[in-house]
């Protein structure tokens, strides 16, 4: 079981997948988290790297439909996908090995965090289970609600 912190750096590596898609800065973030689960295997970053372009897909289609409940709707569950993607490759980690690959994943999300979804709006709020993460407009919260 991964501890709060690291929980809170998988929320926010979920977030940012999902911010970032459609803008400028999609291109390096794409390649930096393929990068990053490959861990030195192309053969896996390749898979990401489809994985990726299938989200921004999926994102594209949501955002350019009429119901914005409904890309809502879609963006928190790519959000959901991602965290628990990066939740469990940190959780298939040696403990010694587990903080390391942690930072790596907290210097690319403080670099991509910024970008600003398509169309300028600003999202990024998730709230999954006592965790609340917001990332967006350069700006970065962690709050922690229950007993500590």
């Amino acid at each position: 079981m991964l501890s709060e912190a690291l929980v809170a750096v998988a929320a926010a590596g979920g977030t940012t997948v999902v911010q970032a898609a459609g803008t400028d800065a999609w291109t390096g973030l794409r390649e930096r988290v393929a990068r990053w689960f490959g861990r030195g295997d192309e053969g896996r970053e390749r898979a990401e790297l489809e994985r990726l372009d299938r989200t921004a897909g999926v994102l594209a289609a949501a955002d350019s439909g009429s119901g914005s409940g409904d890309a809502a709707r879609v963006r928190d569950r790519q959000e959901g996908a991602w965290q628990n993607r990066f939740e469990s490759l940190l959780e298939g980690l040696p403990e010694e090995e587990r903080e390391l690959v942690a930072e790596e994943l907290r210097a690319l999300v403080k670099e991509y965090a910024a970008a600003k979804p398509a169309g300028g709006q600003v999202s990024g709020n998730a709230f999954r289970g006592p965790t609340a993460f917001q990332a967006g407009d350069a700006n970065q919260q962690d709050n922690r609600f229950g007993v500590q």
